[in-house]
């Protein structure tokens, strides 16, 4: 596990590759297949109507209710890298141009107020990358790198990512969640450990050995799934009770509403209504 995690935190401090050049729909004029929605980064479901999104290398894609099949949105091909739902039809992104625009290779942080039909900067334009991306209210956590040095760096905003204060962080981040009931209590994990901040990110505490993808289900319960795809529960990130498998290794996971929602590296994704225990397919690519 220690391994997997260790090359996936190493993706998120050097970029992801060919970030800078994702894949095109068209090579020298002619055609390509589309690739559809595998090389998962990131999941979210949208409160309007329940439908899934799916963040990926190639492009955004929407699962409608009661379908498995991923449409393309937009016909956009940008390498959305860092990805939340923060509203109806309102999304965070992060990550690289589709190169058929004519924008700088780091997006810093836009947002799409029409369900990712169309995107708008906010902040960082040209000089922030972002991999793991979250948001709760007006407060905005995210790490990647910096362009300017390509050093990872770790911003937190106050004001919906307007503006950010760099923070420092244990260790290269795969995986952030924030408490549903309090923005300054955030949990993260690197590729060796759990750490725990009371205060934002200002100070941190490691609180567990184990590693992987980490969500809050409920205040009260925090679910992590590892890079075997192990599925572990906890009220606190200390200790750790096995409670299921995804039958896969991860590459994005999220909770919403107390539902679990896995991606798979073969872009499959998952779905759990019982705290992780039991998995059913959500959507195949």
């Amino acid at each position: 596990m220690l391994v997997i995690l260790m090359l996936i935190a190493a993706a998120l401090v050097s970029g992801c590759g060919g970030g800078e050049d994702p894949a095109e729909p068209t090579f020298d004029g002619v055609a390509v297949e589309d690739p559809g929605p595998i090389h998962v980064h990131g999941l979210g479901i949208n409160p309007r109507d329940g439908a899934l999104f799916i963040a990926t290398h190639t492009g955004l894609f929407r699962v409608p209710p009661g379908e498995e099949e991923a449409i393309r949105v937009a016909d956009r091909y940008q390498d959305t890298m860092g990805f939340t739902v923060v509203g109806s039809d309102r999304f965070l992104g992060s990550g690289h141009p589709d190169t058929r625009e004519d924008l700088p290779p780091y997006l810093g942080l836009i947002q799409s107020d029409d369900a990712g039909e169309s995107w708008q900067p906010v902040s960082l334009v040209g000089d922030a990358d972002f991999h793991v991306l979250e948001a709760q209210d007006d407060r905005v956590y995210g790490f990647g790198s910096d362009w300017e040095s390509r050093k990872p760096q770790f911003l937190v905003s106050s004001d919906g990512g307007e503006s950010w204060e760099e923070r420092g962080f244990p260790e290269p981040l795969v995986s952030l969640a924030v408490h549903p009931s309090d923005a300054e209590r955030i949990v993260a994990s690197g590729a060796s450990a759990v750490h725990v901040s009371r205060d934002g990110g200002r100070t941190w505490r490691r609180v567990s050995s184990s590693a992987g993808f980490v969500a809050w289900r409920s205040p009260s319960e925090l679910i992590m799934v590892g890079a075997d795809g192990g599925v572990g529960a906890s009220s606190d990130g200390r200790s750790w009770q096995v409670v299921g498998d995804v039958g896969g290794r991860p590459a994005a996971f999220e909770a919403e509403d107390e539902e679990l929602y896995v991606a798979l590296h073969d872009g499959t994704i998952k779905r759990s209504n019982d705290g992780g225990r039991s998995w059913s397919v959500r959507s195949r690519p």
